[in-house]
């Protein structure tokens, strides 16, 4: 079988074949052989033996035989290339056909990069991917001619014929062989790219036996002859060779082949006229996807091109263009390297490129070699980078602060093939320190309450999360203040908003004067502020707490007037306390809302059983919300009776509206509880108008009802009191509820009227004027001058039940309310004791001349329906009985 193979494509025995199998290898470096379809060996495989062996073990050699089983069955294919697992190794299957049957297959192997194969560096055979593209070509082209010619020569009956016909085509066959071979080397050749252009033309031209051939450069409309050939005949067409008029044939990206007989297009005609040629083949040098060159050869006589001629003058161009290729690449590597450097000079960052592999430095542009002059002699450059990168390869933008220069960086790596191929890592720093002092400041001024100049809430919960981390590192103990201003609305509202913003900054100021918590004061909005005693000074926290409460045993001056305000702290331990930022705020307001509602100007430690009192907190705040907005559903009003006891008997002459609340998801809440809260929430003013209305609006249906003399009682809030409007909303209630004002009291606080004196005269004479009575509460207990009772528009003067305790067996008391009752009486004022709950202490009164009396004694707070039952309803009924 292989005997009758190698007979049939044209060798006579094995040694022929290898013969050239072996100059093939030369000239090329691929491995290859020669098998039969059915595997068997027709060649031994060329290539020294050692270097066979490694190559095999590489890619194993089950692979070539599955790329030779594919051949043997592909009835179309002339190439396959199987793709192996290994990189850097390209195995090729050539079919040998003559008549669409399978004769032999060439079986080559190709090694195009050594290191990516897992060969040594120094691999003997490397070939390229150029060289293997064209000498693929070659190797089908001739064992295709071999295989032609030997079938036509059994073909033939005449010996003679047969003789001069094979020695012709073999010769010629070898002849284009051995030019395409030498073409094939030039591939290697180092000379300048037009030398070697010359040389391959030379060849072809040569081979062909035509007239000449040129190659032209062209651009734009002109074109440059790099190279020319004549045959020995003729001389040099072109004298002048730069800048000559581009013919409009050298154009397109396609062949052109025009034999003698054919009849020339006016725009071929020129072209072969000035080159006084009858026929040419015109082909493209194609780089980057233009024609840059073009190839013509032409022939003055009579010539129609041969398909082999035509086919080996394409496969010459091939390799040509190869040239061009590799050759612009490398000759512009230099100046490719000279440009990038003079881009990067001038980019405006620093730069700086090393070996990804060794380290070492490949380039560092004029910024970095003037920046970083100190590092690069010291060779410390790297030490700084892999502290900004934490020591591992990041490809996202770091940030870089050079301490000695004191300037910062943004710092961005990355990985790129440097202009000679290598594998490099590049850095790229920009100078952003006029940028990053504008970010402090902007990061201040977000940091900064405007107002106060104090830290705000944002930068509060930054710093407490790194007290938090620095105490639980240290194994130490910070501690967190929550402080809110009491009755600051008072203030706000009542001296306007210019005076409450001084107070603020009063006791900023004093904040910032306490020593070791100079730079932890922050106010979290309103008047509302934090104070961060940090860990390294945590044992210090009660000293800190007793300056803060210095700060607030002081008055104030504001508006020509010392006014009094304090506040109410709430304190948490951490870590011991929780270690999440929101979570140790939320138990520090926990803590000082308990300091408000435990009577307020005062500290609050935070505990477990704080925060169960809490959820309730949060769950009376939701419904209380929801009440306010669903027409104060479960806010009732109770009345308790108020007794005039200046005449012969007692009798109920008004009563005291006072707030209740019976939620339907809570139950029945204290005042003491929801007041307060209704108040920190800012929900006690529309509370309040509420109860104003609906008492106004009972009042006047007593009224109606035969009590025409019946009053009724309402307390008016600071908040209220201080409302812009409050003269509005009285004049609005009693307007829409017809109530006669002389029968509605506004009860004031005494601590209220005399804090703002001024400015209580002047809204309670406002008050006053629409014929409504005033009461101030809770006398006795605001360390009032009595003065100060002459200059408020009273009608009552309600005595605290403090007073009356122990009124049965303590005479300093019943002095006092004798005093009072006797100034009341000059002063043409009512006066009416709170709080009277037992006999004893109603028989301590007999010889005091007191107005009015309301206490348990007498009743407790009524429902409206219990109130009108027993005061109304009956009274009017045994009225009408009697």
């Amino acid at each position: 079988m292989g005997a009758t193979v190698l007979n049939f494509i044209g060798f006579e025995r094995d040694q022929d074949l290898e013969k050239i199998q072996d100059k093939f290898f030369a000239i090329t470096n691929l491995f290859l052989y020669c098998v039969a379809p059915d595997g068997q060996f027709l060649s031994r495989m060329s290539g020294v033996e050692a270097d066979k062996l490694v190559l095999l073990d590489t890619v194993g050699r089950d692979t070539l035989g599955r790329a030779r089983k594919e051949m043997a069955v592909s009835v179309a294919e002339d190439q396959i290339v199987d793709d192996t697992s290994v990189s850097g190794v390209s195995i090729i299957a050539q079919a040998i056909r003559n008549n669409g049957k399978l004769l032999a297959i060439w079986m080559v192997m190709a090694v195009t990069d050594p290191e990516a194969a897992g060969l040594r560096p120094d691999f003997p055979r490397v070939a390229s991917e150029e060289k293997l593209y064209a000498a693929l070509i070659f190797l089908r082209d001739i064992s295709w001619k071999f295989a032609s010619y030997n079938d036509f020569y059994k073909g033939v009956e005449s010996e003679n014929l047969r003789s001069r016909f094979t020695e012709r085509e073999m010769t010629a066959s070898l002849r284009r062989a051995g030019a395409m071979a030498e073409i094939v080397q030039l591939l290697e050749n180092d000379e300048v790219v037009e030398v070697v252009l010359q040389r391959i033309l030379t060849i072809v031209g040569d081979f062909l036996n035509v007239t000449s051939g040129y190659i032209f450069r062209v651009h734009e409309d002109l074109a440059d002859v790099i190279a020319q050939w004549t045959s020995a005949s003729r001389v040099f067409h072109f004298n002048r060779t730069k800048n000559l008029p581009r013919h409009s044939i050298l154009q397109g990206d396609k062949m052109i082949v025009i034999s003698d007989d054919a009849k020339l297009t006016a725009e071929e005609r020129p072209f072969f006229e000035d080159l006084e040629v009858k026929a040419s083949v015109i082909a493209p040098i194609i780089v980057n996807n233009a024609p840059v060159m073009y190839v013509a050869f032409g022939e003055a006589g009579s010539r129609n091109w041969a398909t082999e001629d035509v086919k080996f003058i394409g496969n010459a161009i091939r390799i040509m263009q190869s040239v061009v290729v590799r050759r612009t690449q490398k000759n512009s590597l230099a100046s490719s390297y000279a440009a990038l450097e003079a881009i990067l000079d001038n980019s405006g960052n620093a730069i700086y490129v090393k070996d990804k592999e060794s380290g070492r430095m490949l380039f560092a542009n004029q910024t970095m070699r003037s920046i970083f002059a100190d590092e690069l002699e010291k060779n410390t450059l790297d030490d700084l980078l892999s502290d900004a990168t934490m020591g591992e390869w990041q490809t996202d933008k770091q940030e870089l602060f050079h301490e000695r220069k004191h300037h910062w960086y943004d710092l961005y790596c990355t990985t790129i093939k440097w202009v000679d191929g290598q594998a490099a890592n590049l850095y790229a720093l920009y100078d952003i320190t006029d940028k990053k002092v504008y970010q402090n400041k902007i990061e201040q001024q977000a940091y900064t309450d405007f107002l106060t100049g104090l830290y705000n809430r944002l930068c509060c919960e930054r710093d407490l999360a790194h007290y938090i981390d620095e105490a639980k590192r240290d194994d130490r103990t910070g501690v967190l203040l929550y402080l809110d201003l009491d009755d600051f609305k008072h203030i706000n509202d009542g001296l306007g908003h210019q005076y409450g913003d001084i107070l603020l900054k009063a006791i900023s100021h004093g904040f910032k004067r306490i020593r070791g918590i100079e730079n932890t004061c922050y106010r979290m909005g309103g008047d509302e502020f934090v104070i961060i005693v940090p860990p390294k000074m945590g044992d210090q926290y009660e000293k800190v707490i007793e300056s803060v409460k210095d700060i607030f045993d002081k008055p104030w001056f504001l508006q020509d007037s010392d006014y009094y305000c304090t506040m109410s702290m709430g304190v948490v331990e951490f870590p011991t306390a929780g270690d999440g930022v929101q979570e140790l705020i939320k138990k520090a307001d926990i803590a000082m809302y308990e300091a408000k509602k435990a009577g307020k100007n005062r500290a609050v430690f935070y505990s477990d059983g704080i925060e169960s009192t809490s959820n309730k907190r949060l769950d009376m705040e939701k419904n209380m919300r929801d009440a306010t907005v669903d027409g104060f559903k479960g806010f009732e009003i109770y009345y308790q009776p108020i007794f005039r006891v200046d005449q012969d008997h007692p009798i109920c002459c008004g009563a005291e509206a006072l707030i209740r609340w019976n939620s339907s998801e809570l139950g029945f809440i204290s005042p003491a509880e929801f007041i307060p809260l209704a108040e920190y929430l800012g929900l006690i003013n529309p509370i309040g108008n509420h109860v104003l209305i609906e008492a106004c609006r009972e009042c006047k249906r007593w009224n109606d009802a035969g009590y025409a003399d019946f009053k009724v009682n309402v307390n008016l809030s600071v908040v209220q009191l201080l409302q812009n409007d409050i003269f509005d909303i009285v004049k609005c209630a009693i307007a829409e509820t017809a109530i006669e004002p002389r029968n509605l009291t506004l009860e004031v606080t005494e601590s209220l009227a005399i804090n703002d004196m001024e400015r209580m005269k002047i809204i309670l004479n406002r008050i006053k004027s629409l014929g409504v009575r005033i009461a101030l509460d809770d006398f006795g207990t605001g360390y009032s001058s009595l003065n100060h009772l002459r200059e408020i528009p009273l009608d009552v003067i309600k005595i605290d039940q403090s007073f009356v305790n122990q009124l049965d067996h303590d005479n300093y008391l019943k002095a006092f309310i004798r005093m009072v009752s006797q100034l009341a009486d000059a002063i043409g004022v009512h006066v009416c004791v709170e709080g009277i709950e037992t006999k004893e202490q109603l028989e301590a009164l007999d010889d005091i001349h007191v107005s009015m009396i309301q206490g348990f004694y007498y009743d407790r707070p009524l429902s409206k329906e219990e109130f009108e039952q027993k005061y109304i309803i009956q009274d009017h009924s045994e009225k009408v009985e009697g």
